[in-house]
Order: C-alpha cells, then sequence, then structure tokens
C-alpha cells in the first residue's frame, strides 16, 4: 500500500461507514424489533470454505463503528490459511450492532479474502522464479484500497495505485503523443526525473523503439508466442519487462518460464470469487 496506516485507516473508516449507511438508511427494523434494548451478545465467525483470510481489522472495525465497546477475539492471524469449519474469530457486544454490522462486516471479510486466495495460488506458482506478481487498477470504484490491501496479503505486490503514482504510457496516450518515442519524450521531460517512464507495448516494431527511446519498464501487452519469447529476450538488459493481458492462475507459471521481471494480473481483483465465511451462534451472555 502507498499509504501511512492513519491514511489508510481514514479512507477506510469513510467507505465502511458508507457501506453501513447504505444498509442502515435509518434504522435497522429486523434488529430493532427483535433486541428492543441495548443486550450484550456473543456470535462466531466460521470460514465455509478453505481459502486465505484478508481483512481481520476490516471486520472488526465495521462492528467498533456501530458498538464502541465491541470486542472481536481472532483465533487466526491476516492472511492464514484456514479450512472449512475454522473458527476465525468471536465478535461480543450490543446484540443490535451485531445484527446490524453482520452483513458489512462478512462483505468486505468474504471480498478481501477471496482476492488474497486467489492472489496466494497465483504467487504459489511464482516461487522461486524471479518474477514479482503485481495487480492492476482493475479494482471495484472505491475499494481499491481494500482490494489492493488484500492483494499484499496474498502475496502480490502493488502496481500503481492511482494515476498519480507512476508513469504508464498505453495505447491511447501513445496515439495522443503520435508515437512511441514521443510519448516517451514528453513523459520524460514532464515527469519528475525519479519517476521510471513504462510504456506499454504490443508490437516488436513497438518495443524496439521502446528501448531506443530509453523506456524504463516495457508492458508486453497481449503478446503471444514466438514474439514474445523475441520480445523479452531484445529487452533483456535494456529495460524491465511486464507481461499483461489476460494473466490467470492457468498460465502464469509460463510466463515466468520466460524470464520476465512483472507479470500483471487483472484478474486477482476482477475475476476472484468470494471466500464463503458466515457470523453464527449468535446469543446473549
Amino acid at each position: 500500500m502507498n499509504t501511512s496506516k492513519v491514511t489508510q485507516k481514514l479512507h477506510w473508516d469513510e467507505a465502511l461507514l458508507a457501506a453501513l449507511r447504505e444498509d442502515i438508511p435509518w434504522e435497522d427494523v429486523s434488529a430493532n424489533a427483535v433486541v428492543p434494548a441495548a443486550s450484550r451478545g456473543h456470535a462466531d465467525l466460521i470460514a465455509k470454505a478453505e481459502g486465505v483470510i484478508a481483512g481481520l481489522p476490516v471486520f472488526a472495525r465495521v462492528f467498533t463503528l456501530l458498538d464502541e465497546g465491541a470486542e472481536v477475539v481472532f483465533h487466526v492471524e491476516e492472511g492464514a490459511r484456514v479450512q472449512k469449519g475454522t473458527l476465525v474469530a468471536e465478535v461480543t457486544g450490543d446484540m443490535r450492532a451485531i445484527l446490524s454490522g453482520e452483513r458489512t462486516a462478512l462483505n468486505f471479510l468474504q471480498r478481501m479474502s477471496g482476492i488474497a486466495t486467489y492472489t496466494r495460488q497465483m504467487a504459489e506458482l511464482l516461487q522461486g522464479t524471479g518474477t514479482t506478481l503485481l495487480d492492476t487498477r482493475k479494482t471495484t470504484p472505491l475499494l481499491r484500497s481494500f482490494e489492493k490491501y488484500a492483494v499484499t496479503v496474498g502475496g502480490g505486490k502493488n502496481h500503481r495505485f492511482n494515476l498519480s503514482d507512476g508513469v504508464l504510457l498505453k495505447d491511447n496516450h501513445i496515439g495522443a503523443a503520435g508515437g512511441v518515442a514521443n510519448a516517451i519524450a514528453r513523459a520524460r521531460e514532464y515527469a519528475p526525473f525519479v519517476r521510471m517512464i513504462e510504456i506499454e507495448v504490443e508490437t516488436l516494431s513497438q518495443l524496439d523503439e521502446a528501448l531506443e527511446a530509453g523506456a524504463d519498464i516495457v508492458m508486453l501487452d497481449n503478446m503471444k508466442g514466438d514474439d514474445l519469447v523475441e520480445a523479452v529476450r531484445r529487452a533483456k538488459g535494456r529495460a524491465k519487462t511486464e507481461i499483461s493481458g489476460n494473466v490467470t492462475r492457468e498460465n502464469v507459471a509460463y510466463y515466468a518460464t520466460l524470464g520476465v521481471d512483472y507479470v500483471s494480473s487483472g484478474a486477482l481483483t476482477h475475476s476472484a470469487p468470494i471466500l464463503d465465511l458466515s457470523l453464527k451462534h449468535l446469543h446473549a451472555v
């Protein structure tokens, strides 16, 4: 994450409060009906499938936003692999807060854990290869910080967090600038000297132009077969290489055999299924 813990917490609180307001616009009719007055209760968070847990601080924060006296005890650590039936955490607090926060807390935790699980599967396929797994900006609007955090819990690395983070010249930037060399020259002139210049190329001729113009990283976008192998060979020692475009757990190991520095996968955040978790056994204490 490219944010401090304080900034991250402020951003997360804003998002969690917005999610709670979406679910509780003025009151939780069901919770208030069955629990008309403050009453302390206890519930268990249980894994219903095998996977990697990510988002425990977010899960807990939902309940403390609703009830400052709520307590969440974790039985696994962030990033742990759990089995079906694992007791992940216990929540104690006002039963109305537990009832009202349950879905929001689970929505975040299940989504983040699903991303971490999928990322872990891909990261393990790259272990020992020297190739780094990156995410992309293909994230859910307004939830990017949660999703990119989950990628790091799963063992991946964050690519740029937003458009202010780094220079990445894609096909439309190249078109707007009138060519690969022009785009790199303009970026080099405009961006601070400490910024690396990354550019997306789709053909070997574009690659040659990018290398000649002094690109720091070349993103080999949707290249296949012999062209991809040749592109990695030509860039070796002249620029870092990144493979992008339909990278999934089914093909990521092959890309690593080519000797690329990075593979970036939008699938980490846009295609990971949730990890099924449930809050059960709520009772008064």
